[in-house]
């Protein structure tokens, strides 16, 4: 009797489900969230599926977003697709063409996610016109970390706005003895500088060649300025350590004041909150620089895509956990754990939220409304990921051969990107 008492319960509860009044919601969530703050952040979720009268079970795949993608493809052979997983970008779509994922519409239409959801997430969740995905945060790329001591200690007076002001900085803190960009060096690390410098550059380039996926564009001058730019970095202002750095301890180079810079997407803030360093003393943040004087925002998003499902359970498991992700409460506490801002605009960061957070909502909705928000590429939202993984591996090529010209480096580009199409 206490068992049907339970999923009584847990059926009231969840008041969208029909017909499933002694259903157990379940879900099996595939994701790649396996340590530190994102680990955190994700046992947030089933904290709450568990506190709805959910039975909560996740699967944690370390590593690259391919690894996640393998286990998928595995399990979808064997014909055991997994209710819910992390998925982001064009592998969402990708997906979506197989037939596969589930209807989430009757859901979204009565929570009314369309008018809150930030609009350039709306064509990755809803694909083909249908909803198929939940977002779960907005991360923000284009982020420059800085140490106020060294900036200080080298005479850089503000934070740089503009690359030309980026490299006379650079020449200033070399100059006293630090190191002036933290960065540790792989394929996403090294992908995301270059496309925080092109973006910076030339906006409708980075449309054309990250967005569009033209492979023309990849040879044009602009694309072998950025790369002119990428190699005065790595050669001047990264120091040799970044061959053999863990990616997740260049912020504390920063915090520490070792280095003046790092330029990463906000999960920094977490970083460097768990190190306990503060913002204002121990770093401060703003937008990476640009040569065309707006706000401008790179979007990377985290979302679950769902997989239709024969058993109740987990059709009414993935109603609730895509209204859970969707809630202002989870949308606050996640993101305040993760470093992003909320997916929805319409929840108040005044209160909990760190400033660079506050300053990432604010910046958001300015560029939406300049027209300069853009999906990233080194984070997997704009092109295939066959194209996407050919032009990362052409960046950490260059950046690991310091005889490479700017111009080779575009050509080459271009060239592993044309053998994906």
């Amino acid at each position: 009797m206490k068992s049907v008492m339970t999923a009584l319960a847990a059926a009231t509860v969840c008041t969208f489900f029909t017909g499933a009044a002694l259903a157990e919601p379940k879900t099996n969530l595939l994701h790649q969230w396996a340590t530190g703050s994102d680990a955190q952040a994700i046992a947030k979720l089933g904290e709450m599926f568990t506190a709805k009268g959910g039975k909560w079970e996740q699967t944690s795949i370390a590593g690259h977003t391919a690894n996640t993608l393998a286990k998928l493809r595995a399990d979808v052979i064997a014909g055991n697709a997994p209710p819910a997983v992390q998925l982001k970008g064009p592998e969402i779509a990708e997906w979506n063409k197989t037939g596969m994922t589930a209807d989430l519409d009757e859901l979204a239409a009565s929570e009314g996610w369309e008018k809150v959801v930030a609009p350039e997430l709306l064509p990755v969740m809803k694909p083909t016109g249908k909803w198929v995905a939940a977002p779960m945060n907005i991360h923000r790329i284009n982020w420059l970390w800085a140490s106020p001591k060294v900036m200080q200690a080298a005479g850089v007076a503000e934070m740089p706005k503009t690359w030309a002001e980026f490299n006379a900085a650079c020449d200033k803190i070399v100059a006293s003895g630090k190191i002036c960009i933290s960065h540790s060096t792989a394929d996403w690390t090294d992908s995301t500088v270059f496309e925080v410098v092109l973006y910076g550059q030339d906006i409708d380039l980075y449309r054309k060649a990250f967005v569009e996926g033209d492979v023309e564009s990849m040879r044009s001058p602009g694309m072998v300025k950025a790369f002119e730019q990428m190699r005065l970095m790595t050669t001047k202002y990264m120091d040799p350590g970044m061959v053999g750095r863990d990616w997740d301890s260049m912020s504390a180079l920063v915090g520490k004041g070792d280095a003046a810079f790092h330029i990463m997407g906000d999960w920094t803030i977490g970083l460097l909150t768990a190190a306990g360093f503060k913002e204002g003393t121990d770093y401060v943040c703003a937008q990476a620089p640009t040569d065309w004087g707006k706000p401008g925002f790179i979007l990377n998003s985290d979302s679950v895509v769902f997989f239709k499902q024969k058993d109740q359970d987990y059709i009414d498991g993935q109603k609730l956990l895509a209204s859970l992700i969707l809630s202002p409460d989870f949308q606050t506490v996640f993101n305040q754990a993760k470093g992003s801002i909320p997916a929805r605009l319409d929840i108040d960061l005044s209160k909990g939220f760190n400033p660079c957070q506050q300053l990432s909502q604010k910046d958001l909705q300015a560029s939406i409304k300049d027209g300069t928000l853009v999906r990233s590429m080194a984070h997997n939202m704009t092109i295939p990921q066959k194209m996407r993984g050919a032009i990362m591996d052409s960046i950490t090529e260059f950046v690991a051969t310091p005889d490479m010209s700017a111009e080779d480096g575009a050509n080459a580009m271009a060239d592993a990107a044309e053998a994906q199409k």
